[in-house]
């Protein structure tokens, strides 16, 4: 394998899975069940290689407006996948954590995330972000209201204030963000975190994204270098 660079913070929007079962004449629900076994590939990669976070986006606030099956059909997988990893998680020192307004999701589905958050928060080789009934959008709002309801002055609201109000207060901004399916834009996902992230398109479908992939993101990664508004002679 090429050199690769490894992120500390890893987010990844997991699409395609509905594309991928219609390209083998499948129910949109048999994509999402083989994109939930990519999610497991790719988190253990992401420990093997060092990764300290990823996030996957999972459910965005505008997903509700899908099929009433097929969002049923998200849940029942994601509290299977839950239920069936958390020793894998604890295992692998890997704390889960739930971007996103958990208060409006399904009470099994609650439930199964807040007992394996407990489960592993002690754990801390890497936290695994699934932003679930998540909008970037709202995540800025809510912080901006927060910061008002405790009466914060201008002057004090800094970008560390302000990002200690976000669902990712206390971690790195991604350092990467991938996208699979080819589709090429941010879907409301961590606008406010996203400000100096390297972009990693590939037209496969999250179903096939598998771990040779992800190191393909991370090859490619190596190549590139990270300015953050400087010029290559200040950086040397």
């Amino acid at each position: 394998m090429s050199s690769i660079t490894v992120p500390t913070h890893v987010a990844i929007i997991m699409d395609g899975n509905g594309r991928w079962a219609k390209q083998r004449g499948l129910p949109r629900t048999e994509g999402h069940r083989a994109g939930t076994e990519a999610a497991r590939a790719v988190v253990t990669r992401c420990r093997e290689l060092g990764v300290r976070h990823l996030t996957l986006y999972t459910f965005s606030k505008e997903n509700w407006a899908r099929p009433k099956d097929e969002v049923r059909t998200l849940f029942d997988l994601l509290t299977t996948f839950l239920t069936r990893e958390e020793s894998s998680l604890k295992k692998q020192s890997i704390r889960l954590k739930v971007l996103g307004e958990l208060d409006d999701m399904p009470m099994a589905v609650r439930q199964t995330l807040k007992h394996v958050m407990r489960q592993t928060a002690q754990c801390e080789a890497m936290t695994l972000n699934l932003a679930l009934n998540y909008s970037g959008r709202d995540e800025i709002l809510r912080a901006a209201r927060a910061l008002a309801a405790r009466g914060v002055p201008p002057e004090a609201i800094t970008e560390e204030a302000f990002a200690a109000e976000l669902w990712t207060a206390g971690q790195p901004d991604p350092d990467l963000i991938i996208r699979t399916s080819g589709e090429q834009r941010l879907s409301n996902y961590l606008l406010f975190q996203c400000a100096y992230a390297e972009f990693y398109f590939t037209d496969t479908y999250w179903p096939d994204f598998s771990p040779d992939e992800l190191d393909k993101a991370f090859a490619e990664l190596a190549g590139r270098r990270r300015r953050f508004g400087l010029t290559d002679e200040q950086l040397g």
